[in-house]
């Protein structure tokens, strides 16, 4: 492979107007076809196999189009005298029947009832909540029919009293990064700035991943709605590309400079880069696209588009490394260089094997093996105990700012009428079978009305066919309780005797419902996702590296990175430390989604620095240099590139955890966390560690499963054997000039 992709590699920057011309014409393509296409909607939350899902397509059914359908828009309209006075005097309950009234005549309105009808009063009449009902779904909602929500609140605001509106109406759409991602992109382009000594060489490679970002981001746009995806799996998917993107740009480019040292042409070196360079890059981004593809697999729908989203854009960050880098490398060919060796062309020695600090650091690690790999475990371990604590849920309105609306009203309900009331249960009975389908109905609300936990039941509401009915169940403690999971799973689990004699079923939904029900499913479909991810892994490893120990090592120091970066979400997001330095506005349980995705993504960015910088100690092994030997080159060859690409994706991860969306905002740091912990602790120390206990049986594989296994020559090996002896050294050009000796002169160059 390493010989096809040199090849690929000369021919890119030989014909560099082509490549240039054919990525922007697709670009341009994409852009244009994104920009006809409908808008991504936000992720509609479906997930079959559980109870409330079925609930769900059980009021679809049987209540199509009608008022209260559990799929459509909904807003709790909430009043609160001012001190002193209750929403039950004249004047008060004027404004509030007015607003009511005034809301109903809207063409998407299903019903709008009156609290004093509904009685929806607290006890000591001071808060009142009017629910609206709409007939379409949240996203369907037109800016008139929003626009008449609000005079009518602005209008009752006016009369004295304090109005709020509760549910995703009147909810801004969150912002993703803003001025935090902005910042990241800049450090990252400062990384780059210290790292190569080029401005341009760093400029080259943020341009490429913004480039491969806008592809796949537009190309994402472009199908989006066609094929289900939403609007949070693009920008996940934005995020892993722009931080991959700048990655494999850096490693190409670090190995072009590297060559050039070496004394190689423009057109070698290029060529070289991609073949050996480009070799880690195509196997780190298969384990990435395979860890992420591996998403699809969980049963999870939101997770699925998350992760094949993010697998596109990762294929695309690919491809750009290994064709359009090398082809902008052929417009400035010595400029990407340092300006050391620009300005001192007599100089051959190669980029990363002079004495450094990541040489030095190996050094150390190898005096003290046994003690740097103590600690590297017992550091990751104590960072992994909070998620001994964790509880997965799903943050809702009491999660946001206390700036919105829906934060305040609440915090009203909860003051007024109970924690509970912000969460209730929706119980869907099928009463088609029952001889007596009111009575069905009547005895099975009761029954929940009994249930210890529960505050209140509604009155049933039946379809036009009166088959079925739909009532609520209020708990008595807050959504994300785990007194409320208790108590939906009561629920269910007194099923049997609450049925018994009636004839009829019913099912336990709502959005509380579901949430619990999703974390529920998290933890099955990871046990599978990893078995599955990791043998595969495991195998793409095995035939890298040709080593049993190297590929279990690689897998061991991923599960310490993902529960040390678990731990740290725990830490800040659901116990509330350091909150504040995040923009966390109230802690809750970790969004049960969140660790799939986390673990996938991790697994994938983890593999990346596996690949990276145990290539280049095996590239010395096979070389001929002892095992312990091969890990301080591998160190002063490529730690410095490894650590630049660590503080670039923490840098653009943590851009995004200004985020006001809560899944991004709880991504992009538990990323970081664990770029932080994976690069630094475990490719730095417990690595190279690990490898000098073990010496020569690191490497070491039996010889029938050598026989087996395809040889990808990872390392390039065959290339330097072969081309070393064919091409002339030629030193680099202090002039803007290639020399080329097969044909392309200067002005060509």
């Amino acid at each position: 492979m390493a010989t096809y992709l040199y090849r690929l590699g000369r021919l890119a920057f030989r014909r560099r107007r082509l490549v240039l011309l054919l990525w922007l014409a697709l670009l341009g393509a994409i852009a244009f076809t994104s920009s006809t296409a409908p808008a991504l909607p936000p992720e509609n939350g479906s997930m079959p196999g559980i109870e409330s899902q079925a609930a769900l397509d059980l009021v679809q059914q049987r209540f199509p189009g009608q008022p209260g359908s559990i799929a459509n828009a909904s807003a709790r309209v909430v009043f609160v005298a001012s001190a002193g006075r209750q929403v039950t005097d004249p004047g008060n309950r004027a404004a509030i029947e007015a607003l009511v009234g005034r809301v109903s005549r809207g063409p998407q309105v299903a019903s709008a009832v009156s609290p004093f009808k509904a009685h929806t009063v607290s006890p000591d009449q001071s808060t009142a909540f009017a629910t609206v009902a709409y007939k379409v779904k949240p996203d369907d909602l037109d800016d008139a029919t929003k626009s008449l929500l609000r005079s009518a609140v602005d209008a009752a605001r006016a009369s004295g009293l304090t109005v709020e509106v509760g549910g995703p109406v009147l909810a801004e759409k969150p912002s993703i990064g803003g001025v935090s991602e902005l910042v990241g992109l800049v450090v990252a382009g400062v990384v780059l700035l210290v790292t190569f000594g080029s401005l341009v060489a760093a400029g080259m490679t943020l341009l490429t991943a913004v480039l491969g970002v806008g592809i796949s981001t537009l190309a994402l746009f472009a199908t989006g709605a066609a094929l289900g995806l939403s609007a949070t799996s693009s920008t996940l998917a934005s995020m892993l590309g722009l931080a991959v993107g700048i990655d494999y740009a850096l490693l190409v480019v670090s190995r072009y400079r590297e060559e050039r040292g070496r004394g190689r042409p423009a057109h070698e070196a290029a060529g070289l880069a991609v073949g050996t360079a480009g070799s880690a890059v195509v196997f780190a981004g298969l384990t990435v696209i395979i860890a992420l593809a591996g998403l699809a697999l969980i049963g999870i729908p939101a997770a699925a588009k998350m992760g094949l989203t993010s697998a596109v854009a990762i294929a695309v960050a690919v491809l750009i490394a290994l064709t359009l880098v090398p082809a902008l490398l052929g417009f400035w060919p010595n400029v990407v260089l340092a300006r050391r060796a620009r300005k001192d062309s007599s100089t051959t020695q190669p980029e990363g094997t002079a004495d450094n600090a990541g040489m030095r650091w190996a050094s150390f690690v190898l005096r003290r093996p046994a003690l740097v790999l103590a600690g590297s475990i017992t550091l990751l371990a104590v960072l992994a105990l909070p998620v001994t604590q964790l509880q997965l849920g799903t943050p809702g309105d009491e999660a946001k700012s206390t700036a919105t609306t829906e934060r305040r009203a609440y915090d009203a309900l909860a003051r007024a009428f109970g924690p509970g009331v912000n969460g209730p249960l929706s119980i869907v009975v099928d009463a088609h079978g029952a001889g007596d389908r009111q009575g069905a109905v009547e005895d099975i609300a009761a029954a929940i009305r009994r249930t210890p936990g529960v505050a209140a039941v509604s009155p049933p509401r039946f379809n036009p066919a009166g088959d079925t009915a739909l009532f609520t169940a209020t708990p008595a403690t807050a959504p994300t309780s785990e007194a409320t999971e208790d108590l939906v799973h009561r629920i269910r689990g007194e099923r049997t005797s609450t049925e018994a004699g009636t004839g009829a079923s019913f099912l336990v939904s709502g959005l509380t419902a579901v949430n619990i029900d999703v974390a529920s499913k998290v933890p099955g479909g990871l046990v599978r996702y990893l078995a599955v991810v990791l043998s595969l892994a495991f195998l793409l490893l095995l035939v890298i590296f040709r080593s049993l120990i190297v590929p279990l090592k690689a897998l061991f120091g991923f599960l310490l990175s993902v529960l040390a970066a678990l731990g740290a979400v725990v830490a800040v997001f659901q116990w509330g430390w350091a909150a504040n330095l995040v923009g966390l506005q109230q802690t809750g349980p970790i969004i049960s989604l969140m660790p799939i995705v986390l673990v996938g993504m991790i697994f994938g960015l983890a593999m990346d620095y596996e690949v990276f910088l145990v290539s280049r100690m095996r590239e010395a092994y096979i070389n001929g240099e002892p095992a312990r030997q091969s890990v301080v080159t591998g160190f002063r060859r490529s730690a410095r590139v490894v650590v630049a690409a660590a503080f670039i994706m923490i840098a653009v991860f943590s851009g995004f955890v200004g985020a006001d969306l809560a899944m991004i905002k709880m991504i992009g740091f538990s990323l970081a966390a664990a770029v932080l912990f994976d690069a630094f602790v475990v490719r730095m120390a417990l690595v190279p560690a690990l490898l000098a206990l073990l010496g020569e049986r690191a490497w070491s594989l039996p010889r029938w499963l050598d026989r087996l296994l395809p040889h990808v020559d990872l390392e390039g090996a065959a290339l330097h054997r072969r081309y070393t002896a064919e091409t002339p050294a030629v030193r680099p050009a202090s002039s803007g000039a290639v020399c080329d000796p097969v044909g392309a002169g200067p002005s060509d160059a």
